[in-house]
């Protein structure tokens, strides 16, 4: 057994029960291998692959065809996703965000996705995020294993040489593909790859190992990072005044007793769920959402959504909770859940009355009729019950004929004995 084959069986072994394994296949010569390695394996789990073809460029037409001639050989199903890659300032990532959403669309619960980055891979993430001005956990570079949706991600060959695996290859004369774009030093991490580290290496041989052992170490200090952020949000994830609302929340007051510092180090482990992380440059969104006045209701704006302030805590909001409701409809069916465009559905509790129900949301002016208070404006009451600004453009509001009867989701704010439950719209969260 050759070391390539024992590392690559020692990272494997503990997902030896998974559902099952999957490559990432391009057809170059890390995933190749990669997937010529298992298919050799014989206690496994079942093994497929997925080829992602971006179409950037005329050239990889003819890959698809390439990695399904080598898992027939191998037994292995292949599947093959088309992408259509956005446009934007970094085809690179653009082209990487498309290939991982076609990664988590195919993966099943618990599967885990296997990718052929090596060590030269390791190093050249950490010198181009280095350059990047990236902070730790940016320089952490990539993960071994991480989770990707209800499966795993796993990078089993982070030990493992470029010529490790290029010897491998020619001794059992397996053909890959050579992407001509991978010669074009425009792109910087080809740049790196063909001019920097080969210069590294004239004078430092073991530069890639090196670089690659501190990767492991900075993530190692990110995991203590990570605990320490874990300890430090307890404090602030208390339950809000409104934990029918079911967004990700926190208690602000929890967090201004720790140190700017650890603040953002809190937010940033919190928030990674959720979204791509600001660079160092744009934290002044919390500095300015945190120390707004009480009463104020300011956004940070991130990558896949929006921080909000409303009283003492912070919410966060994405997917349908960035967009607004649809307008006014009518109630035909009181007793049944009623869906909302956009805004989840309402359910109705209490006696109909005679006249004609109809869902709406506030335009301004409303007010309603609060046993032993009189008439009281709409604005006022929410006000009082300190309901989040974010909320009251989208909290529907029952009405029969002009009357304004109840208020979803508060049961003191009703006009008679009805009650309107509203089960708010999810908000959507990206993979990250």
């Amino acid at each position: 057994m050759t070391d390539l084959v024992a590392r690559l069986k020692d990272k494997l072994a503990p997902w030896q029960n998974a559902p099952g394994w999957c490559v990432a296949l391009s057809g170059g010569l890390d995933s190749t291998v990669l997937l010529h390695l298992l298919a050799a394996m014989t206690d496994r789990p079942a093994l497929r692959a997925i080829h992602v073809h971006h179409g950037l460029q005329p050239v990889a037409d003819a890959w698809p065809e390439h990695c399904q001639r080598l898992c027939d050989s191998l037994g292995v199903e292949l599947l093959v996703r088309h992408v259509t890659v956005e446009e934007g300032a970094s085809l690179e990532q653009a082209a990487r965000n498309a290939r991982y959403a076609a990664f988590s669309e195919v993966l099943r619960d618990g599967e885990v996705l296997l990718t052929g980055q090596h060590r030269e891979d390791q190093a050249e993430t950490l010198l181009l995020r280095l350059l990047r001005g990236a902070g730790l956990r940016g320089l952490m570079a990539m993960r071994g294993l991480r989770q990707l949706g209800d499966a795993w991600l796993l990078r089993p060959l982070l030990d493992s040489s470029r010529d490790e695996l290029l010897r491998y290859a020619r001794d059992r004369g397996l053909d890959w593909i050579e992407d001509p774009s991978n010669g074009d030093i425009r792109f910087t991490r080809n740049y790196l790859r063909q001019e920097v580290l080969p210069a590294l290496s004239s004078r430092w041989p073991q530069v890639s190992r090196t670089l690659a052992r501190t990767a492991d170490h900075l993530a190692e200090a990110g995991e203590l990072l990570d605990a320490l952020a874990s300890g430090d949000l307890a404090q602030a994830q208390t339950q809000g005044d409104f934990p029918w609302l079911g967004l990700p929340s926190l208690h602000l007051p929890g967090l201004l007793r720790l140190s700017p510092a650890r603040q953002r180090n809190a937010l940033r482990f919190w928030l990674a769920y959720f979204t791509r992380l600001p660079d160092a440059d744009h934290w002044a969104g919390w500095d300015a959402l945190r120390d707004a006045r009480p009463d104020a209701s300011p956004i940070w704006k991130l990558a896949d959504g929006e921080l909000h302030r409303a009283g003492e805590r912070i919410y966060w909001l994405s997917g349908e909770w960035l967009g607004a409701p649809d307008g006014a409809e009518c109630w035909k069916d009181p007793p049944l859940a009623m869906e909302l465009p956009g805004n989840g559905f309402v359910i109705l509790k209490g006696n109909k009355p005679g006249e004609t129900l109809r869902i709406a949301y506030r335009q301004g002016g409303e007010n309603m009729h609060i046993a032993r208070r009189g008439h009281r404006d709409l604005k006022r009451l929410l006000n009082e019950r300190g309901v989040p600004a974010f909320v009251r453009g989208r909290l529907p509001l029952l009405f029969a004929g002009d009357r304004l009867v109840a208020v979803a989701n508060l049961p003191d704010l009703v006009d008679g004995d009805l009650q309107l439950v509203w089960q708010v719209p999810t908000s959507e969260q990206g993979l990250r």
